[in-house]
């Protein structure tokens, strides 16, 4: 079955149609860059999207959005320290607290399987966690 035969790409492009608009929010919050211009966030979803379709064969059989979130997530967490900074509610948080807390607040993927995403200790998961809300919450505060 080759992924370029007819129907797969409607059928990709259906997938993109439906995940697209909260895997680019995703996007957003890792680069913490403005909602009415994620440049950097459209760059990293197009290139987490485009390894995902090269893999559509596969995953297009499992959960391709949580293939997709995975990619888009490695892919921030090679590149994350370009992203230091910008205007988000997260844009004070270091890259490593961004994404543990994209994954488990925003996403809502548990402990164990943020820290096995990311290839940490679930302890070191769960400290990154609670000192990025707590960071978030100050920053209320203030």
């Amino acid at each position: 079955m080759d992924v370029h035969r007819p129907g797969t790409y409607a059928e990709f492009e259906a997938y993109v149609a439906g995940a697209a608009g909260r895997l680019l929010h995703v996007a957003v919050l890792l680069t913490a860059e403005p909602q009415e211009e994620p440049a950097a966030a459209r760059r990293l979803l197009a290139g987490a999207l485009a390894r995902t379709y090269a893999q559509w064969r596969r995953v297009r059989r499992d959960d391709p959005y949580d293939h997709t979130r995975q990619e888009l997530c490695a892919a921030f967490a090679r590149t994350g320290r370009r992203h230091h900074g910008g205007t988000g509610l997260l844009a004070p948080l270091g890259p490593l607290e961004r994404l543990v807390l994209v994954l488990r607040v925003y996403e809502g993927v548990a402990e164990e399987v943020t820290a096995a995403q990311l290839g940490l200790p679930v302890e070191r998961v769960r400290a990154l966690c609670a000192r990025g809300v707590a960071a978030v919450r100050s920053q209320e505060a203030a």
